[in-house]
């Protein structure tokens, strides 16, 4: 059976955990200080890692505060699979901008090699669902998105799987670099495990 780390600071931690669960993983709520002595912080007795929708930018303040951030971009750049999604999107980009665009400067761990504008539908009253196309996933599978970002680049390594149309141009908004998964979107707040199941077979 998988273990998948599920990053339990902030936001939607406890749907995703379930909904591992559902498709047959063991997942397990991450939250402690790293351990010094073991390999990655003892982030190495994971299968792969989920970081969760919330407010990123707390999110990474958190992640320094607790000393995750180093071991998570350990694991991020020595190939372990990861899943963001909404805000863990934003923390596994390189290049963040806010809704204006300008560039930011938050806490990040950017092993993604895209940019990525935060709140990119508006506020949380424009929050909406819709079905998505996403290659190798499903044609349709629903997706909640709730104050999202979109990729607005990203080098020729990152594999585009769906996108929506966002001020009149077509944005991506699921995406995957080799064991790295991201959407702008909340899987976990649907009964739809599809998604899910494919971040644990790139887990294997």
């Amino acid at each position: 059976m998988l273990s998948i780390g599920v990053l339990a600071l902030q936001g939607a931690f406890r749907e995703h955990i379930n909904m591992l669960e559902r498709c047959g993983a063991k997942a397990s709520a991450l939250r402690l200080p790293p351990d010094p002595e073991a390999p990655l912080g003892g982030l190495d007795r994971f299968d792969g890692i989920v970081l969760p929708g919330g407010e990123s930018t707390a999110i990474g303040r958190l992640l320094n505060v607790w000393k995750l951030m180093e071991p998570l971009r350990k694991c991020a750049f020595s190939g372990k699979p990861i899943y963001g999604s909404c805000a863990g999107l934003i923390l596994l980009c390189r290049d963040i901008t806010g809704p204006d665009g300008q560039p930011s400067d938050q806490p990040r761990i950017g092993a993604l090699h895209a940019c990525v504008r935060r709140n990119a539908f508006g506020r949380q009253i424009d929050s909406f669902e819709t079905t998505l196309n996403i290659k190798g996933v499903a044609d349709d599978l629903n997706a909640v998105f709730i104050r999202a970002p979109v990729i607005t680049s990203a080098d020729p390594d990152v594999q585009i799987l769906a996108e929506v149309e966002a001020g009149g141009s077509s944005c991506p908004v699921a995406v995957r670099q080799e064991k790295l998964l991201a959407t702008s979107f909340h899987p976990e707040l649907t009964n739809d495990g599809r998604l899910h199941s494919y971040f644990l077979e790139m887990c294997r």
